[in-house]
């Protein structure tokens, strides 16, 4: 052991020993010079030259760098599942709400864009079928009197009449209208007299238009011109109700006979008023699917029954699937299977006492959506933004 350990310090010591005798020889061989600083120690030489030699075997450690983490990505949470649409006890049993835009995105973005129809605004549909200044001699006549009570009985509740456009677009896409709406449709031909007196009154004090379903024969010019100067005026809003009229539109009809209905109106309107109706009152308050069916291939955006389930929302008409035995009278809308062609109506002879049931209704109504609007805002974003673009 101690042999090996001599051999190692003669390897390193050998090429120092003989740079130091080397250096003597040298020094001696040369000429005399000037004094200089003493020759450095050997020993000090020595050691410095093993601790470089030292220091040149050992291998660096590389210098450690950070790893950088991956960047978190944020997945957007699952939104929460969307309320039921929204129901109130203040309809019949078998009144059941329908909605009928089956898109969802569609509907919400219609519902929450700030300048369309707040939630909970709703219309209540009324139908004048005669109104009589002496006695009452049918049961769907109203007097002269109870008709102007009704009217000033709606205005003090704040409701505000509206055109068919007005209600189409608020139906079909919850265009704005007043919170509590009333659209007045009074069924059948009238001369201008008749809409002078018990209308026009509340035209001119309150700006309210009136809707006349208008049986669209092609007979009697002078009553057709009559109306016409009445639609040219912008406050009597006519639609179809039919041609012949008095034979009802069903499932039972023929082809023939539903388009000579339905188109034959739409001709005449644009022949004696210069306008195409967008609303069937439906005759006599009978339709069916097939009707149905055909008014839209004609283009019609809505249809009315006289059936009084409730007052109508964006989305929400009450309809009922089968038929009723206290009211048999009602024929079931479901089976049409369009909420935007079989459209309710209040009757005029009881329309005062379901102000206040429509009222509340539209109160509920805005309650219910108020309360569920972060959910709905939520879903909407997450789900629909994407495609439908932000809410305005």
């Amino acid at each position: 052991m101690r042999t090996q350990r001599s051999s190692l310090l003669t390897f390193y010591l050998l090429p120092f020993t003989t740079l130091g005798l080397l250096a003597v020889i040298l020094a001696a061989c040369a000429p005399a010079a000037p004094p200089v600083s003493p020759t450095p120690d050997l020993s000090i030489a020595l050691t410095q030259a093993m601790t470089t030699a030292q220091a040149a075997l050992v291998t660096p450690s590389p210098t450690a760098t950070e790893t950088p983490l991956p960047t978190a990505t944020i997945a957007p949470h699952t939104p929460q599942p969307l309320p039921a649409t929204f129901q109130t006890g203040e309809l019949n049993p078998l009144d059941t709400p329908q909605s009928y835009i089956p898109d969802t995105c569609q509907v919400l973005k219609g519902r929450w864009t700030s300048t369309n129809a707040a939630p909970g605004t709703v219309v209540m549909t009324v139908m004048f079928h005669s109104i009589t200044k002496g006695n009452i001699t049918t049961d769907n006549q109203i007097s002269a009197d109870d008709q102007r009570r009704l009217l000033n009985d709606l205005h003090d509740q704040g409701f505000e009449a509206i055109t068919m456009g007005q209600m189409a677009d608020f139906m079909e896409r919850n265009a704005y209208i007043p919170p509590r709406s009333v659209l007045l449709i009074v069924d059948d031909r009238h001369f201008a007299e008749y809409f002078d007196t018990h209308f026009r009154p509340f035209y001119e004090q309150w700006k309210w238009p009136v809707v006349n379903a208008y049986i669209a024969k092609d007979e009697r010019p002078d009553l057709w011109a009559e109306n016409a100067a009445l639609s040219a005026e912008g406050w009597v809003d006519y639609q179809a109700h039919g041609v012949i009229h008095n034979i009802n539109m069903n499932d039972n009809s023929s082809d023939e006979y539903l388009t000579g209905e339905l188109q034959g109106a739409i001709e005449n309107f644009q022949k004696y008023l210069d306008k195409t109706p967008i609303a069937v009152i439906w005759p006599g308050g009978d339709f069916g699917l097939r009707p149905v069916q055909f008014a839209r291939k004609f283009g019609y955006r809505l249809g009315f029954t006289i059936n009084p389930r409730g007052p109508v929302m964006f989305n929400w008409v009450p309809q009922a699937g089968e038929s009723d035995p206290r009211r048999p009278s009602y024929i079931p809308e479901g089976p049409a299977g369009d909420p935007l062609m079989t459209l309710p109506r209040y009757w005029d002879t009881d329309a005062r006492q379901h102000i206040d049931v429509v009222r509340r209704i539209g109160k509920e109504a805005a309650a219910y959506a108020e309360q569920n609007k972060a959910v709905e805002l939520d879903y909407y974003d997450i789900l629909c933004a994407p495609t439908y673009g932000p809410i305005p």
